[in-house]
This record gives C-alpha cells, sequence and structure tokens, in this order.
C-alpha cells in the first residue's frame, strides 16, 4: 500500500513491515566513505593489513556507512506519495555485528510512532534492523526518524 496521507501512515503503525533488496557492501564503496568522511582506519581502507591482523578476517564496513544507507533503502521499498519527506534524526542505534567487505545486507522498516507535526505533516519512529545475508543476527538495528508531508 502506498503511503499517501497521515492517516495511511497511522494505520500502518506497528502493522506493516517493509523489506529492501540485498545490496553488496563492495570495497570501492567502503572507500569512498572513507574519503567523504575522513576516517581512514586500517580495518577498513587496508585490506591486506585487516586481512592479517583483524580480528574480523578482513575489512568491514564502518558502522555509520551501513547506518547511511538506512534513508536510501527506504525510499527504495516503502511506497510512498508526498510533497515533501525529509530526515528528522535518530533516537537509538546499535551496531550489533561487523559487516564484512561483500556482504550483502538489507533493510527491514516498521512503521513505529506515527504523531502529528505541524505544516499538515507526520512524525514517524521507524523500527529499523540491518539485515546480513545468511546470518541469524542483524547487523544494526535502530529508530530512524522522518518527517513527511502530504
Amino acid at each position: 500500500m502506498t503511503l499517501t496521507s497521515a492517516a495511511e501512515f497511522k494505520a500502518a503503525e506497528g502493522r506493516d513491515e517493509y523489506v529492501s533488496e540485498w545490496l553488496e557492501i563492495d570495497q570501492p564503496r567502503v572507500n569512498k566513505f572513507a574519503d567523504a568522511t575522513n576516517d581512514h582506519q586500517w580495518i577498513h581502507v587496508d585490506v591486506e593489513r585487516a586481512k592479517k591482523e583483524s580480528p574480523f578476517g578482513g575489512p568491514i564496513a564502518h558502522g555509520f556507512l551501513t547506518l547511511a544507507l538506512i534513508p536510501m533503502w527506504l525510499e527504495q521499498c516503502v511506497p510512498m506519495q508526498q510533497k515533501m519527506g525529509v530526515n528528522y534524526g535518530m533516537n537509538k542505534v546499535r551496531f550489533m555485528a561487523p559487516v564484512p567487505v561483500g556482504a550483502k545486507l538489507r533493510a527491514k522498516f516498521v512503521v513505529g510512532t506515527v504523531t502529528d507535526v505541524e505544516g499538515s505533516g507526520v512524525q514517524v519512529i521507524w523500527r529499523v534492523t540491518l539485515e546480513k545475508e545468511g546470518s541469524d543476527k542483524p547487523v544494526c538495528i535502530a529508530e530512524f526518524i522522518t518527517r513527511h508531508y502530504f
């Protein structure tokens, strides 16, 4: 169901789950994120050293890289028709497991709390779970806050 109004968001509260496509987290993406954030810690960008010295057996993605992909996955898998949507922030974030370079991730979104906001909009707290293909343990859980205007 496409979410086109405050009433439809409220009707989906706690009920609807949306699941994204899988996305491979490759080394070029990790390197670009390192450049964008100036976080070049060797466990992310030095493949040979990470293979030899890292407890993870190779390079891993930045936790904040996985977090930064949440808005992309939301747009990909939650059908919405709105004038405007904005990222409003996060409440809780936990990085539960490392993301090895080459892993495939996807996001699951559940509409959490929906409240009215000024300007004929709603604020939504999404319960987000980021999963790694082949693993039962999530790599990240978060409460992502967005605002939607109709």
